[in-house]
């Protein structure tokens, strides 16, 4: 008689580079441009443009580690000019529905307890393969796209519909297929997807890049027909920017 106790509910992650993003408006008459692109190279900060009223740029960090993206954060704080609007601090994540379910069976198949010794040593082994198998991507490469777009966003959690109650094998079947619709862009997206669970006030930070910003519109118009984005989904704030090269950051800021 097959195994009928529920899996074991919370999905497996593995983490990566970590990502601050840091929206500021200008005041035009105390800025120092010139002293902010040096603080941009010392960085090693990311800059864009932000079109519409809710910031005049972002400045995204990427690190190693918290202590890296906040030195950073500390060098910008430090100039004139820049009035913080919004930030965002999370961890790029990778959620590991296949490889738990996997795991999840054998141990149960094996009447391994959770959070047993044997138990832990197997999941320990499992992410350890899983962090070399994924090192590629879990580095937050932010490529030379013209376009940006970043929003947090929650699962569900309201008294109807709540995400962190459905079965993991649900979760896996829903997300799966809200996959294969990001993968139907892969020519013309890129995604970086971070974890703020406990960080941030949101669960996850979302940045696509494009040449197109009306990719970003097609792309999130036909995500919020799956299931797992039309039920359970709420999203945050948009934000869209046009990447500054370093070399144009005081021709634009102040052009």
């Amino acid at each position: 008689m097959p195994n009928e106790t529920p899996l074991h509910a919370v999905p497996l992650t593995i983490e990566g580079s970590w990502m601050l993003h840091l929206f500021w408006r200008i005041d035009r008459a105390s800025f120092d441009a010139n002293r902010f692109a040096e603080v941009c190279r010392e960085t090693g900060a990311h800059v864009f443009s932000i079109i519409g009223h809710k910031a005049d740029v972002l400045v995204l960090l990427v690190g190693a580690s918290p202590e890296a993206v906040h030195d950073g954060e500390r060098k910008f704080r430090a100039l004139s000019g820049l009035n913080a609007t919004y930030s965002y601090f999370s961890v790029v994540e990778l959620g590991l529905y296949e490889s738990s379910l996997k795991t999840y069976r054998a141990l149960g198949e094996q009447g391994v307890a959770p959070h047993s010794e044997a138990w832990d040593k197997a999941i320990g082994e499992t992410l350890a393969r899983q962090r070399e198998a994924m090192a590629p991507r879990l580095s937050a490469e932010i490529p030379a796209s013209p376009y940006i777009c970043f929003y947090p966003m929650d699962r569900l959690r309201g008294e109807d519909k709540n995400w962190y109650t459905v079965p993991i094998e649900e979760r896996a079947r829903m997300m799966h297929e809200h996959g294969l619709v990001g993968r139907r862009y892969a020519g013309q997206v890129k995604q970086i997807i971070s974890g703020s669970i406990g960080l941030d006030d949101w669960e996850w930070g979302v940045d696509l890049f494009a040449d197109d910003p009306a990719v970003f519109k097609r792309l999130i118009y036909e995500m919020r027909f799956d299931e797992v984005s039309a039920v359970y989904a709420k999203f945050g704030q948009f934000f869209v920017g046009k990447h500054v090269p370093n070399e144009k950051v005081v021709s634009i800021l102040l052009g």
